[in-house]
């Protein structure tokens, strides 16, 4: 593997895991990681590694050292960027604005970080001459269509956030293309796992919600579907977009199983009770920007590289629990 990595949005659910993984398999790699600490902070990241905080202007005397790097900024400032992806091989761009409810309520936002952030993440890979660049997608940018969602679908976004991935993804094909930068685009599932302390989406929501007595709420009547996909497989597939020769590609990375929001609701009630706590769950409207049904065909991940996931979601969601009761 590239051994000089950038990752941005680092001090988050998924940075943080990523790193995890990574330091314990490659225990001399040079990590940078810029994060503004709107969900992050330098205690999640403290939590599975020793870093040292630095200055942009500080980077050229420890582009060959050995170790983590946590960099304060925002990936809409492009001078920002520019000076953190000196020296480095691979960009694994994660900072994003996330969740379809946010860019409903702030659409200008979620486009200027999504679209504008992203765009100076691949200036600044072009002139630094970063070879890999890793794009944290979703599965929004299909929109509503019929399941299972694979990379061939021709997209119809539904919501801001989906419109805004979609334009991340069509700057990685060309940046490819034009540019000679070896993107990928990986389509995440709904994750969940340990650390997701501060995530905002079904599994993660719901498990504080019940433990803080606070009802957990359903927005429409919970036979809406989604792909729910456990954090240590997503690592892995990321790790994999990190090694091998794959460059221009997109990829759902997900579990290929389509499961109702109720239905992981109940899953959660069930495990939570043998716990001994109650969990409340109750209805709302839909949402705006929702989409009906959601999952992945991931035949390509599995043929290109590799990948398959391991971790069946009632043994995700006891692993989860697990680690938000030793939390408490």
């Amino acid at each position: 593997m590239n051994n000089k990595v950038l990752i941005t949005g680092g001090c988050g659910f998924i940075g943080t895991s990523l790193i995890h993984k990574l330091l314990a398999r490659y225990p001399t790699a040079h990590i940078r990681i810029v994060d503004n600490f709107v969900t992050g902070s330098p205690a999640d990241l403290a939590e599975v590694c020793v870093f040292q905080s630095t200055q942009a202007a500080d980077l050229a005397q420890a582009t060959l050292t050995a170790g983590v790097f946590l960099l304060e900024g925002d990936i809409r400032d492009a001078d920002f960027l520019l000076q953190c992806a000196q020296g480095v091989d691979c960009i694994v761009h994660l900072a994003a604005n996330t969740g379809v409810g946010p860019s409903v309520e702030d659409p200008r936002l979620d486009m200027d970080c999504n679209v504008v952030g992203t765009f100076n993440a691949l200036e600044a890979a072009r002139l630094n001459g970063v070879k890999r660049f890793i794009f944290a997608s979703s599965g929004a940018p299909a929109g509503e269509v019929e399941p299972p969602i694979h990379e061939e679908l021709p997209p119809h976004p539904v919501s801001p956030y989906g419109a805004s991935k979609l334009a991340g993804e069509g700057y990685c094909s060309a940046y490819y293309r034009t540019f000679g930068i070896e993107t990928i685009c990986l389509r995440f599932g709904n994750v969940y796992g340990p650390r997701s302390k501060k995530k905002s989406s079904v599994v993660a929501k719901f498990i504080r919600q019940a433990l803080q007595g606070e009802p957990c709420i359903i927005y429409g009547d919970g036979t809406q579907t989604r792909d729910f996909l456990y954090i240590d497989d997503l690592v892995r597939a990321v790790m994999l977009a990190m090694e091998q020769p794959v460059g221009g590609e997109t990829f759902q990375i997900a579990t290929g199983m389509e499961r109702t929001v109720g239905e992981v609701a109940t899953l959660l009630a069930k495990a939570l009770e043998k716990r001994g706590t109650h969990m409340d769950i109750q209805h709302d409207s839909p949402r705006l920007g929702d989409v009906r049904r959601n999952f992945s065909d991931t035949s390509k991940a599995a043929r290109l590289l590799e990948w398959r996931t391991e971790v069946e979601v009632p043994e995700g969601i006891e692993r989860t629990l697990d680690w938000f009761f030793e939390q408490a």
